[in-house]
């Protein structure tokens, strides 16, 4: 059976291309039955993503109703950046993920060549999934502090020449449109509150290479004072060995629990292991050593956690980034909670992983766009 939510993405990636205008259309193209593309459809129009209007010219039954993206007269080009990757993806005017696209990047490059790198995956995916299409608007999400709305980046960790660097003017130098620049896990904690569709508070976790952190409540992030809060990778840690961190001091958790961290270790006992994702291959092959220290790890996260959780009162707990696939990792993470929150806070706490999984940021930064005002087409 096909994936509804992967369904959903290739029927908008059609409309919004032009190689699909109608229901016979996509039942063609997707190969699933009608049934299956009409349920897509009723979605898609619910969520006010796409609409139907006008029809078509007959090819021997009923004439077809017509449809198109929503304000399809432009899109949203949005991205990702990782340590070792770029996620690219193209928005509706609508907020909603038409495409997305994914490709190695090395964060120590420095901005202007990533930028450029950048610049290029937007025109190839523009090119094949939205030719003709204006772009309206930039949005990226990246993996250090930043400061919001100025898109400034703040002292960041492990990302040599960064420090200082107005992201946000040189993007909109580049595309001469409106420009978001946000840090990656509030981006991606947007985009998993607006993809589980709650309203309650809820702190979100992105545990990758790197780990960040944000509270979203009364639907809003809590930015702090200069727009810097969410950054828990620096928080101090029982049994961290005192190794030293990235950001110059020893014991934070970044050092223990996150996917850089397993896989220096790892590597330092001679494992295969040089990227997050080797580390999931291994866990994934039930490697006795790896899976060891990925559930020491989620359980160091809990602990950090736990602290949070106590003074927050939150409704939910989600982990995202490449680590919340692994069910030990986040059962880990479950666990320590449980042990050391309070019973009355815990009682009704959801934790869980990620549901919008590895694009709830470029969700988020679609969100971000759509609520941007004053857009201008490049």
């Amino acid at each position: 059976m096909s994936d509804p939510a992967n369904l959903r993405e290739q029927a908008l990636s059609l409309l919004a291309s032009g190689r699909a205008t109608s229901r016979a259309d996509l039942v063609e193209t997707l190969q699933v039955a009608p049934s299956t593309v009409s349920s897509v459809v009723r979605r898609l129009l619910e969520e006010g993503a796409i609409l139907e209007e006008g029809v078509g010219v007959s090819t021997g039954g009923r004439r077809p109703r017509i449809l198109r993206p929503a304000g399809s007269g432009g899109v949203f080009a949005v991205a990702e950046l990782g340590g070792r990757h770029a996620r690219i993806g193209l928005c509706s005017p609508s907020g909603v993920l038409l495409a997305a696209e994914e490709s190695a990047v090395d964060i120590g490059a420095g901005p202007k060549a990533i930028f450029d790198e950048v610049t290029a995956a937007f025109d190839h995916i523009r090119a094949a999934h939205a030719p003709g299409q204006r772009l309206l608007a930039v949005g990226i999400a990246l993996p250090g502090p930043v400061e919001f709305p100025h898109g400034r980046l703040v002292g960041p960790a492990r990302m040599p020449g960064w420090s200082g660097y107005d992201a946000q003017r040189d993007l909109r130098d580049r595309f001469d449109a409106t420009v978001v620049v946000d840090n990656d896990a509030k981006a991606a904690a947007i985009g998993e509150y607006v993809t589980r569709r709650e309203s309650g508070d809820m702190i979100y976790v992105k545990a990758g290479t790197g780990i960040g952190g944000c509270l979203v409540s009364g639907g809003q992030i809590y930015r702090g004072g200069r727009g810097l809060s969410g950054d828990i990778t620096h928080m101090r840690v029982a049994d961290s060995g005192e190794r030293e961190c990235s950001c110059g001091s020893r014991g934070c958790l970044e050092t223990v629990a996150s996917g850089a961290a397993l896989v220096r270790e790892l590597g330092g006992r001679g494992l295969p292991v040089s990227s997050t994702r080797d580390v999931i291959a291994a866990t994934v092959n039930a490697d006795p050593a790896v899976v060891t220290l990925v559930r020491q790890g989620g359980r160091l996260l809990g602990v950090a956690l736990s602290g949070l959780v106590n003074f927050l009162n939150p409704d939910s707990v989600v982990i995202g980034g490449a680590l919340s696939s692994l069910d030990v990792y986040v059962a880990a993470v479950k666990g320590m909670l449980y042990e050391r929150c309070l019973p009355p806070l815990t009682q009704s706490l959801s934790i869980e992983a990620s549901v919008a999984g590895r694009d709830a940021a470029l969700i988020g930064l679609g969100r971000l766009l759509r609520e941007s005002a004053d857009l201008r087409p490049s």
